[in-house]
């Protein structure tokens, strides 16, 4: 049973206030130096370059695996994949830790939801990896229901682990993260669903998770700016997954496609640009940020 506070509990409650970096060098805000590099090539390495360590939720998913392969192309140094099943797809884990010996790539078997479960995650990649740098959270679920006949119980998972599960693996990683007083990035994988309601399918559940993102990345930008920690957040449109594949789907995908300017769906390597960008050096001023990936779909 909630207990509610008293009026008088209300009337004395201190409320605290957020904090802003003072953007000085001392700060966790610093400018970059502004240098243009004598070699070209140096140059361009360095504009798009990932350090450090990452934590891809969902990461063995067809877009959690583009985007592991992508991060590492870039430099990363270290990869943590949580997933609720990632034995699904240790072929293409085993295949990116050939393709990437230098790099420490390891999975771990998660339910986000876990609060607990999470921190202790969390912990062990900060102590096998060295360090969390970086947290990209794909994980997530889909579901297409009429409003009318939605069972409760699927409002709440919906919203349980695309919406909460992603703040609990923000907040663990953000602790690492002020702990270590070196910052890092946070990007959290929304949709176009956050933006309108799709059509034909009624997904009410999934609409209002992805667009509580935009708000929580928001949120979580102004709050934790000050520790420099940064994030943002990618929009795609319709991806050409396993998830939308099947004859049931086909009239669908005909839709899709046709209410699109570019006449097709996304192919999942078209997202990885936007999550390599965010967790590059070239975004060290973009916090707070939404990137719509979807073939300029919500244009209409």
């Amino acid at each position: 049973m909630t207990v509610l506070p008293s009026r008088e509990e209300l009337t004395s409650r201190v409320v605290p206030s957020m904090v802003f970096s003072d953007g000085s060098a001392s700060s966790m805000t610093p400018a970059p130096p502004s240098t243009i590099e004598s070699d070209p090539a140096v140059g361009a390495e360095k504009r798009f370059s990932v350090r450090g360590n990452a934590i891809i939720t969902g990461g063995a998913g067809t877009l959690g695996l583009q985007a592991c392969n992508a991060l590492l192309e870039h430099g990363l140094q270290g990869l943590m994949i949580f997933d609720i099943n990632p034995a699904n797809s240790e072929k293409e884990i085993a295949q990116l830790q050939t393709k990437f010996p230098e790099a420490k790539i390891k999975y771990q078997k998660l339910d986000i939801t876990d609060e607990e479960a999470v921190n202790s995650a969390v912990e062990e990649t900060s102590r096998v990896l060295g360090s969390v740098d970086i947290l990209v959270s794909f994980a997530g679920i889909v579901g297409v229901v009429e409003s009318l006949e939605m069972p409760i119980s699927e409002w709440r998972k919906m919203l349980d682990i695309n919406t909460t599960g992603a703040f609990i693996c923000a907040q663990a990683a953000a602790r690492h993260m002020v702990k270590q007083g070196s910052g890092g990035s946070i990007t959290f994988i929304a949709s176009i669903s956050a933006h309108r309601v799709n059509f034909p399918q009624p997904q009410v559940a999934y609409n209002v998770s992805k667009s509580a993102l935009l708000m929580l990345k928001s949120s979580l930008a102004t709050e934790w700016a000050r520790y420099g920690i940064r994030v943002n957040s990618v929009s795609p449109g319709y991806m050409d997954t396993i998830l939308n594949e099947g004859d049931g789907i086909a009239s669908h995908r005909e839709i899709w496609s046709q209410r699109n300017p570019m006449g097709r769906m996304g192919s999942p390597s078209e997202v990885t640009g936007a999550v390599v960008f965010l967790s590059s050096a070239s975004a060290s001023y973009i916090n707070g940020a939404d990137i719509v990936v979807d073939g300029g779909a919500i244009s209409l």
